[in-house]
């Protein structure tokens, strides 16, 4: 499904569930954005920090990669628990990550809808990515896959048979390019 633009999402999202708390005089009081495409590994997340959000102080970022090929209550629902985080700590001023304030808020809106379900953890389809480099044992022969090369990485199995789990450099992996 095509990514759709996030800030209409975010407003009907912020008039049903948080009240109209999130934004004033119709800006959104963090930033929404998708992410460039490198995040693939978490759907989304909140920060807030100095010199974040175009300079409002905070930002929810939404995961292209990942939510891209989902149905769209994939994307709202976790624009949902982005925006939760977000008003626990903008609205609230607390600083908890999924505590009883989120959860709370979590299960009123769960109650209240259903077009998507928010949880504190989705089980979204992550796509495998093939290593960079092949680590090789010198001794045993075993090959693990990596995704960057890591200077004197050793075989666990071959120092824990043979020098009692303590690192050998007899023992230190090759990498060879997977690629």
């Amino acid at each position: 499904m095509p990514l759709l633009p996030l800030l209409p999402i975010f407003h009907r999202l912020n008039r049903e569930h948080f009240d109209g708390t999130l934004a004033m005089n119709g800006q959104p009081l963090s930033s929404v954005r998708w992410s460039d495409g490198r995040m693939s590994r978490t759907a989304g997340f909140y920060r807030r920090g100095p010199g974040t959000g175009e300079g409002r102080g905070s930002e929810i970022v939404l995961s292209k990669p990942l939510l891209e090929p989902l149905p769209q209550e994939a994307t709202e629902s976790t624009l949902c628990h982005e925006m939760i985080h977000a008003w626990v700590d903008l609205v609230l001023r607390r600083r908890e990550s999924h505590g009883p304030r989120f959860r709370e808020r979590m299960e009123a809106i769960n109650a209240a809808q259903n077009r998507f379900q928010v949880s504190v953890r989705h089980s979204y389809p992550v796509p495998v990515r093939p290593p960079r480099w092949w680590a090789v044992c010198p001794s045993c022969g075993s090959r693990y896959p990596y995704r960057r090369r890591i200077r004197n990485a050793a075989c666990r199995r071959c120092c824990e048979q043979h020098h009692g789990g303590r690192w050998h450099c007899s023992f230190v992996l090759q990498f060879e390019s997977a690629v």
